[in-house]
């Protein structure tokens, strides 16, 4: 009975110590539990967190290594949305740069599997890796597992057509069985063809520029595109309902050249007249030169000569000249030359003797306008 009694009151505790220890940690074999003689242990170990979107089958307890060394040990794997979070107890004499990368790797083909840190190849570095610093999902990544190796290469295998390269050789042969010729100068064209390609780089690199800088400004004007391609349609259904209009306005204006072209068939000698007698007019003009249009500032001063204009008017006043002649001759010669009473005047006033060396016609070579006032001639 004592021995019942023992081995009941055994089972009992190890009952009631797998009930007090069921809610403080769940169970997941021994690596759910820190293991002696890990890496990262050490006094001064710090904490490393990294996003990674796929862990494969890591477990807890899995090695941290940088360059093949061992540096620190997995504490803790959870989800984090989409993605993986690892916790990550790292050695203290550990130096990496803030945005290392995260990366699980496998030291095998049939090796376990590990988390490896390294320094980014892409960027430079910044900062140093510290307790509590975060790797994002930016810097995380897989290497290819075995298994994806394995399907890869059976798939090249069975269905990649590598059975079948030789069939292709001899569909190859067989074709070019006969056209050594050809395909010798099929290869020198394409190699010249590959030259001029390669000499035109510059060109083609220009032209791909251009053509970003059009799209770019075709991305600026987005908004007046999208108005014009809304507008369009409306445009076009308005043609659309004014095409017989349009029609008759096109079969009118074709009337209408018609009527053009037979009414310049008809006067085309008169034009040509007409233009060949406004040649020597426009030579003419043509030959006037500066001195027509010198001549045109005089219509602001005429009857006086533009260079005297300032001698004559002085500010509110003009200063000027007359000799008025009211004598009948030159009456007669201003006003009745070429009428039934020319020269009435001018005999009466030689009867009155009045008239000094002028005779009665004006047809004689003195200008009445122009021949100087005698004082002697008469009052």
């Amino acid at each position: 009975m004592s021995a019942r009694r023992l081995h009941r009151l055994t089972g009992y505790l190890l009952a009631l110590l797998v009930v007090a220890a069921a809610p403080a940690c769940e169970w997941r074999g021994l690596n759910s539990m820190s293991l002696p003689g890990t890496q990262g242990d050490e006094a001064g170990a710090f904490t490393v967190q990294a996003q990674l979107p796929d862990v494969s089958t890591i477990q807890q307890n899995s090695r941290v290594r940088v360059g093949d060394v061992n540096v620190g040990t997995v504490t803790k794997i959870e989800r984090q949305g989409w993605h993986a979070l690892l916790t990550m107890k790292i050695d203290p004499d550990v130096d990496l740069p803030a945005n290392a990368t995260a990366t699980i790797g496998q030291t095998s083909l049939l090796g376990s599997l590990h988390v490896e840190l390294a320094a980014p190849k892409d960027s430079p570095p910044q900062g140093k890796l510290h307790n509590g610093s975060l790797i994002p999902l930016s810097a995380g990544a897989t290497y290819p597992s075995t298994e994806q190796t394995l399907s890869a290469v059976s798939l090249l295998l069975n269905g990649g057509g590598i059975g079948q390269i030789q069939e292709i050789t001899k569909s190859f042969s067989t074709a070019f069985r006969g056209r050594d010729a050809d395909l010798r100068s099929l290869i020198g064209q394409l190699d010249r063809y590959v030259g001029y390609l390669n000499e035109q780089t510059g060109d083609i690199i220009a032209a791909t520029e251009s053509l970003n800088n059009l799209a770019g400004k075709f991305a600026a004007q987005a908004p007046v595109i999208d108005t014009a391609l809304t507008t369009i349609p409306d445009a076009l259904a308005v043609l659309k309902d004014q095409r017989q209009h349009l029609t008759e306005a096109l079969e009118k204006l074709g009337q209408y050249s018609a009527l053009a072209a037979s009414t310049v068939d008809q006067t085309r000698e008169h034009l040509i007249n007409e233009f060949s007698d406004i040649g020597p007019i426009l030579d003419q003009l043509a030959s006037t030169g500066p001195a027509l249009t010198r001549s045109l500032s005089v219509l602001a001063t005429y009857p006086w000569p533009r260079e005297t204009i300032d001698t004559w008017q002085r500010g509110d006043f003009a200063n000027d000249t007359f000799i008025i002649d009211l004598t009948l001759s030159r009456l007669d010669a201003a006003l009745f030359t070429g009428t039934r009473f020319e020269g009435k005047l001018t005999n009466l006033e030689m009867q009155w003797g009045r008239t000094i060396g002028q005779l009665p016609s004006p047809y004689t070579a003195g200008n009445p306008l122009v021949i100087p006032y005698r004082w002697d001639q008469g009052p």
